[in-house]
């Protein structure tokens, strides 16, 4: 049988959740924090980079369409394949509605190391919402960590006029702040279920990612066709 949490009464429950609510408050504060330092941070100026987008050719400072900030999220790639990487697939499927953005002078959109009429039919085949650009035969991906063969990056862009400086980058874990999933599965009480977690004696466990949607599961359920 999988273990569960212990039973106690209520006094005990509300003063074990007193405690675990101390380090959640001050973990807030340190988000708080690194938050403000991210505000703080310099930004270095950056050459100017011709992607291409649905329509064709397309300046980086004309990625923005307008706003003053750009978020990339740049999509592992392997040209030709039928389905890309799955955790790419599935983290980007959570960005149904990116137009609160507007009020904060903002846009997000996805970058890929591959053609563009590839990027784009991949796009349909499983249901993304966001707005893809390709930045094949270009500096822009290795110049932002995110060269093609490599991993998958997170940027961050502001633009003065035609001038584009880059202001942010994580990778790797660090996207997980971007992630809704990750926020609502840790919050469950068997949280994760992957076998690195630090996770009490009896609690379901099984292989890194194993629960994870992958790319054909994505656009079954929202590409082209599917039921929605």
């Amino acid at each position: 049988m999988t273990a569960r949490p212990p039973v106690v009464d209520q006094d005990t429950w509300r003063t074990a959740l007193e405690d675990l609510r101390r380090r959640e408050k001050a973990a807030t504060r340190e988000l708080d924090a690194i938050a403000a330092e991210r505000r703080r941070l310099p930004m270095v100026e950056l050459p100017e980079y011709v992607l291409t987008g649905a329509d064709g050719p397309v300046r980086l400072a004309d990625v923005f369409a307008g706003k003053s900030q750009l978020i990339t999220y740049h999509h592992m790639w392997s040209d030709g394949a039928q389905w890309q990487c799955g955790g790419c697939t599935g983290f980007t499927s959570q960005f149904t509605r990116l137009d609160f953005l507007d009020n904060y002078d903002a846009r997000f959109v996805i970058v890929t190391n591959g053609p563009i009429d590839e990027a784009l039919a991949y796009r349909d085949r499983v249901g993304n919402a966001m707005q893809w650009y390709s930045a094949a035969g270009t500096g822009f991906g290795a110049d932002v960590d995110a060269a093609p063969g490599e991993g998958f990056a997170v940027n961050v862009f502001m633009r003065d006029g035609d001038k584009v400086y880059r202001t942010w980058h994580t990778n790797g874990r660090g996207t997980e702040q971007l992630s809704s999933s990750f926020a609502l599965i840790d919050l469950l009480p068997w949280g994760r279920q992957e076998e690195w977690l630090d996770s009490p004696a009896g609690w379901p466990s099984r292989p890194t990612y194993s629960g994870w949607l992958d790319s054909p599961d994505i656009a079954r359920l929202y590409g082209k066709g599917s039921a929605q």
